[in-house]
């Protein structure tokens, strides 16, 4: 049996197909052995990471935790997009969003396995091809590292140090096997192979600067990944310290003007930004935001699947600059209706450079961005030591830098700030459902702009979720249960 890839347009994807007895290979298509002959195919190799990553970045990879939360309501002519995940009550290990991000994640995870174990067989001939290859080796681990933590944050149980050792994580499969039946890693045991790829990531990318906008891993995207995990690990002392590496840097600045912020989510200008996949148009665009944003450039009006919640916008200050960029009143139709008096969500326009037309809404996925580390530092500065002095400093930076106020609060106060500021900064990028589970925090979704264009009732705009609701853990997927017996579902699915 003769494993075979096929390449479209020059970059590697896996189909898993196979013959016997192959004399001749397609003239598209090599043997999985040939393509790791230099460094040169390395190369090739680290491309479709980068192409993998920005394909699963935005999209349902953001905006279908954001539904299942409690910042937005689902507008009345939603045809039950995203419903089951939206409602809770109805949603099943059958659910399509959850098995397309599962799926995913997996799919990128296996090209980066393959490619790890390829790359060993390489040898260079000088010493700027020993270089290079080092750093595509970084590149994958740190590849790794991202997806894991996303796979762990979803499907997984939130850290816990007592009980990490013994709660279920994810499979975690480090080398390719088609016949493979693997079982659920333990927490504990995911979070240890994670930190352990950023650490060897971060040894060989160390010596690469970042730089605003970088399309490229360094080793400040080490540190900023590095943060986001330990802040979920609750390792508050390390993440504080990660995520002020990245600020002492001073190679990003928050930007301090309403305009600065307007363009940096418009036009994708890159100040903030640590790290972003290369996009370029037509063939290099990623997902859309188009559930929140939903313009016709036909009929010249908004056709949202979901909508931002009053109790939302309400916790801006009118000083805030966020709030008029974030959302915008616009005519929107609903049910054949067209309704002037609401907003959208704006964050994700469409760039000009991304567009061709105003009919869609690309932008450049900021994975890791600035404002985060300040917000970072804020909350694990704070549970590591309520009287720590940086937990209000670095909030109030960024508060102060998008228009709000400067706070004086301690305590449960400043803490509840601190909440309230990431979901300010944060809304709608992915991250409201994470942080409500790592706070343990449950929900009442917040109250809606008006009850007549949206879907009403005791699942939808008045939903409450305890904090110890099984579904804040996505289920394993029910194919993935259902065809290897080692695979056990999360309790409550």
């Amino acid at each position: 049996m003769k494993k075979i890839i096929y390449t479209v347009f020059g970059a590697f994807y896996l189909f898993g197909v196979s013959s016997c007895d192959v004399e001749r290979f397609p003239y598209n298509a090599i043997e999985q052995g040939q393509s790791f002959q230099s460094v040169d195919d390395a190369s090739k190799w680290r491309n479709v990471f980068y192409s993998q990553l920005r394909a699963r970045s935005y999209g349902v990879y953001a905006m279908a935790t954001e539904a299942q939360a409690d910042i937005v309501n689902a507008a009345m002519s939603s045809n039950n997009v995203y419903g089951d995940i939206h409602r809770w009550d109805n949603l099943t290990p059958g659910n399509y969003e959850i098995e397309e991000v599962y799926r995913g994640y997996y799919q990128a995870l296996n090209n980066i396995n393959i490619a790890l174990e390829g790359f060993a067989k390489i040898n260079p001939t000088t010493t700027k091809e020993t270089d290079s290859l080092n750093r595509y080796v970084a590149d994958a681990k740190l590849g790794r590292a991202f997806y894991y933590h996303k796979l762990i944050q979803r499907f997984g149980k939130s850290y816990n140090a007592q009980t990490a050792s013994s709660d279920l994580g994810v499979a975690l499969v480090l080398k390719q096997d088609l016949n493979g039946m693997p079982s659920r890693a333990t927490v504990e045991q995911v979070y240890t192979q994670i930190l352990t790829d950023v650490k060897e990531a971060g040894d060989v990318l160390n010596v690469y600067d970042g730089h605003p906008g970088s399309v490229r891993f360094n080793k400040d995207v080490v540190s900023a990944l590095k943060a986001r995990i330990l802040l979920d690990k609750k390792d508050w002392a390390a993440a504080k310290e990660s995520a002020l590496t990245v600020i002492n840097s001073g190679r990003y600045t928050l930007y301090s003007t309403k305009n600065q912020l307007e363009n940096y989510w418009k036009e994708d200008d890159a100040q903030e930004t640590i790290f972003e996949p290369k996009t370029s148009a037509p063939d290099e665009r990623p997902p859309q935001m188009s559930l929140f944003y939903g313009y016709s450039n036909a009929t010249k009006d908004y056709r949202p699947v979901f909508l931002p919640t009053q109790g939302l916008m309400d916790i801006y200050e009118s000083s805030d600059f966020r709030k008029s960029i974030y959302f915008l009143k616009a005519p929107t139709l609903q049910n054949g209706t067209v309704y002037t008096d609401y907003y959208m969500i704006n964050k994700f326009p469409g760039s000009s450079a991304l567009n061709a037309d105003k009919g869609t809404n690309y932008n450049s996925p900021k994975m890791f961005r600035i404002a985060e580390m300040y917000l970072i530092v804020a909350e694990a500065a704070y549970n590591a030591n309520p009287n720590d002095t940086d937990a209000l400093k670095y909030l109030n930076l960024l508060r102060v830098s998008r228009g709000a106020s400067s706070l004086n609060v301690s305590g449960s106060t400043l803490y509840q700030a601190i909440k309230n500021e990431r979901l300010r900064e944060l809304a709608f990028e992915g991250f409201r459902l994470e942080d409500l589970k790592r706070w343990g925090d449950g929900f009442k979704r917040m109250a809606p702009q008006s009850t007549d264009i949206i879907l009403t009732g005791t699942h939808l705009n008045e939903k409450e979720v305890q904090a110890i609701d099984p579904k804040f853990v996505w289920a394993i997927p029910a194919r993935d249960v259902t065809v290897n017996p080692n695979m056990v579902q999360n309790p409550g699915w």
